[in-house]
């Protein structure tokens, strides 16, 4: 019986020794860690515990997230979540947003920076919406130069090459406290 850190799966006891304690499961032979933690022994009881180093950021229903748009599919995107209630996450969690009538509107495109709210986690996955005013695209770029853009309305428009193009933008566009990113 070791007191070294463990990864989830890594065998800590056999089920003749201890029996299930917090942050532990049952394999039929061995007791396991659930999480990366440290192994705690009650001799007395007879239990075995992880005691969790640390537990990874997940977004729970009502938060807002901020992240950058990940992939495009249909009627649907997906954001990896880089902010939650505006507090840095290095968890590399995706959430995924209903595009509802985004064969007739282009809402956001592949590395824009959105702010969404999350609907609930069913099934594995993160849902979230930008259906709200302050929801949306924070930060973008011209799509055909890469260039910077200005709102216009519920447009875009670049400042070199001209272009238009439709995005739901935030309240917040262009005047969010995010880093923006060299167009040049």
């Amino acid at each position: 019986m070791s007191q070294k850190p463990t990864l989830p799966g890594d065998k800590i006891a056999i089920i003749e020794e201890f029996e299930m304690g917090d942050n532990t499961f049952d394999d039929g032979q061995s007791i396991r860690s659930l999480v990366v933690g440290t192994p705690e022994f009650d001799k007395t009881n007879r239990i075995a515990k992880i005691n969790e180093m640390r537990r990874p950021a997940v977004a729970k229903s009502g938060d807002v997230i901020t992240g950058n748009i990940s992939a495009l599919m249909n009627n649907m995107f997906a954001i990896n979540i880089l902010y939650i209630n505006g507090k840095p996450t290095h968890s590399g969690l995706e959430c995924i947003c209903q595009a509802k009538g985004a064969k007739k509107r282009i809402l956001v495109r592949v590395g824009d920076i959105v702010t969404a709210k999350i609907l609930n986690l069913l099934n594995g996955v993160v849902h979230a919406t930008i259906n709200e005013p302050e929801l949306g695209v924070l930060f973008t770029q011209c799509n055909k130069c890469g260039a910077k853009v200005i709102a216009m309305g519920s447009n875009i428009k670049c400042i070199d090459c001209g272009y238009i193009e439709e995005r739901k933008l935030s309240t917040r566009f262009g005047n969010s406290d995010f880093i923006k990113f060299n167009s040049n």
